[in-house]
């Protein structure tokens, strides 16, 4: 796919969506409501792919908060590491 963010599932939803304040309260349930629209994004790989590569530091990106992209790219950088 050389446009993945044309088969995103979150293409025609509000953006704002995507990028709740805060993290607890209205915030968490609305993460959650972003996460479950990447839940069936065929481009979900991709989208994560790219905010990691990236480093986008806010926001729902391939099913993730911010919180679990610097976890994952904890981990990454611990294999690299110990590899």
């Amino acid at each position: 796919m050389d446009n993945w963010r044309e088969h995103a599932a979150c293409r025609h939803e509000d953006p704002d969506l995507f990028f709740p304040i805060g993290t607890t309260g209205p915030s968490q349930v609305q993460a959650q409501e972003a996460k479950a629209v990447c839940g069936g994004c065929p481009v979900r790989e991709q989208c994560l792919d790219w905010a990691l590569d990236t480093g986008q530091t806010i926001g729902i990106w391939g099913g993730t908060t911010e919180t679990e992209r610097r976890a994952l790219r904890r981990r990454v950088r611990s294999r690299q590491r110990s590899g």
